[in-house]
């Protein structure tokens, strides 16, 4: 066997973690890296992925120094991306093109840098349900509703409210569509169909329900202290 066969042979086997993790978040600055139970942020799922045991790399895409030291120090590789792919307005999507455009592998995980609750066996879980479905090519963290989003009220210029969606007014719960939403946890993939799609929102797309206790958003101030404060719950 040729070494150029046996290392494709390997890519078709292969599994990677990318944790995309830019340093100038705007609402609430340098959230991958605050600390959290002792440790910055990012080194949850780092450990995470690692611990998992199923991965053949874990690799942390950033344009920050600091943010590349502390994925070192965690035992994670770094991929440096460039400023364009570290704007406000840069996607996960676009940031793990720009990695797969250099790693090959089968199937990979995006992996949240703040999803600091999730644990090494939901990141199995979810990759064994990818599996468990045939013709599944993404499989999604998810969570439900707290509240019917069909009941959502919209305000006008005047600041009156309207339902969003008149058709649901007056339907009981029970006949509401079965709703959930990504929930800034994880995604798994199929790459080459990843590849072609150039989006996690495919039409072969399978949710992952993630419990409660390992579910946290981190995007502003009250997000953070809401952590610390689940994160002192679980200690």
């Amino acid at each position: 066997m040729t070494l150029a066969k046996l290392d494709s042979e390997l890519a078709m086997k292969s599994k990677i973690a990318i944790i995309p993790a830019r340093g100038n978040s705007k609402r609430l600055p340098r959230k991958n890296i605050l600390p959290l139970g002792g440790m910055p942020m990012l080194s949850y799922p780092v450990r995470a992925a690692i611990g998992s045991g199923i991965f053949d790399q874990v690799i942390v895409s950033t344009e920050d120094a600091e943010i590349a030291s502390i994925a070192e120090k965690c035992g994670a590789m770094v991929h440096y991306r460039s400023k364009e792919l570290a704007q406000d307005r840069s996607t996960m999507a676009q940031v793990c093109l720009s990695v797969l455009s250099e790693y090959s592998c089968h199937e990979f995980c995006c992996l949240y840098a703040t999803a600091v609750l999730i644990t090494s066996d939901t990141i199995i879980q979810a990759y064994n349900d990818l599996h468990q479905h045939p013709k599944a090519d993404y499989v999604m963290g998810v969570s439900k509703y707290n509240l019917p989003p069909v009941q959502a009220l919209k305000y006008d210029e005047d600041g009156f409210l309207s339902y969003m969606w008149p058709e649901f007014r007056g339907v009981q719960s029970q006949f509401h569509p079965d709703l959930c939403v990504s929930n800034g946890s994880f995604v798994w993939a199929d790459t080459k169909v990843f590849m072609r799609e150039k989006t996690f929102y495919g039409t072969k797309l399978k949710g992952y329900l993630v419990s409660n206790e390992e579910m946290i958003d981190i995007d502003t101030h009250d997000d953070y202290l809401l952590a610390r404060s689940k994160m002192r719950r679980l200690e």
